[in-house]
């Protein structure tokens, strides 16, 4: 399998971008980065740094460092920390370099390389996939899957407008022109996270070993699991984890549907709202 990662670099992208490099047969041909969680700036080292704990040479291309039309809104910093890493003062630093090319012009060149052979999965906004349609509109049939975290499909959202999902909220534009694009694009919803959260016990013992890797998913971890605990919420919630563990083994799946999804860009309460035709 040949991934692009499209992330805004928050605790659980790195989590999914740490799946995606210990999967056997799985190959991260590139990851592009977004402004969401945090700003840009800061998610570019974020996806450095992980990519330096498991010596893994992938090129990682800077994209958009702001929503196409609204003005943007970060993640509260108890989740992710200011530095989205959950601000870990034992953090490692990168020494490495980012591509020059932008990364909706890099989506548009590897697609375009490697038609029908591509699975596309992304954990943030989808700015940078609504500018590579933009920037080619043929695009999305040339993606062999896409998968994405983010919407919620029952209205149970998890920002300031209460029926939207933070990834969607972000930037509503690029949400909705990137599913009006794609003919097919699997959702990993927030109330799926909800429902699908680790035990506090596993998550524990993951973070317990003694390896490089374990101990900087302890380091990162930790203020997320810190904030999750606060609220009482009897678990550890892996939303983009979750979405790449589906992209990785589609066979996890045990219930799904097929619904024409759109976003609401209006609505005074509604806006970034997930909108989706049950009744077909």
């Amino acid at each position: 399998m040949k991934l692009i990662i499209d992330t805004d670099a928050g605790v659980d992208d790195a989590q999914a971008i740490m799946l995606a490099l210990t999967t056997p047969g799985v190959e991260v041909e590139a990851i592009t980065t977004v402004t969401g969680n945090v700003h840009i700036d800061l998610v570019n080292p974020n996806v450095l740094t992980v990519l330096d704990i498991f010596d893994a040479d992938i090129p990682v291309f800077a994209g958009a460092d702001r929503p196409l039309v609204s003005a943007w809104k970060p993640a509260p910093p108890e989740i992710h920390g200011h530095d989205g890493m959950g601000d870990w003062a034992q953090r490692p630093q990168t020494q490495r370099s980012l591509q020059s090319e932008h990364a909706a012009n890099a989506l548009v060149r590897l697609i375009n390389e490697h038609p029908g052979e591509l699975t596309l999965v992304t954990l943030g906004p989808l700015t940078n996939i609504a500018l590579a349609v933009r920037l080619d509109p043929e695009l999305p049939r040339k993606v062999k899957d896409f998968y994405f975290m983010g919407g919620a499909i029952a209205a149970r959202g998890n920002t300031e407008n209460v029926t939207a999902e933070f990834n969607i909220f972000c930037d509503p534009e690029a949400a909705f022109i990137a599913l009006e694009a794609f003919p097919h694009a699997a959702l990993l919803s927030w109330e799926t996270t909800l429902a699908h959260p680790i035990p506090a016990a596993t998550f524990r013992s993951l973070i317990s070993k003694k390896s490089v890797a374990s101990q900087f998913l302890a380091g990162i971890s930790q203020q997320t699991f810190d904030y999750v605990s606060g609220i009482g919420f009897p678990g550890y919630l892996i939303p983009d984890p979750l979405a790449m563990a589906i992209a990785l083994d589609p066979s996890i799946i045990r219930k799904a549907g097929d619904y024409h999804v759109t976003v609401e860009l209006a609505g005074t309460l509604t806006r970034g709202q997930t909108v989706i035709d049950y009744m077909g």
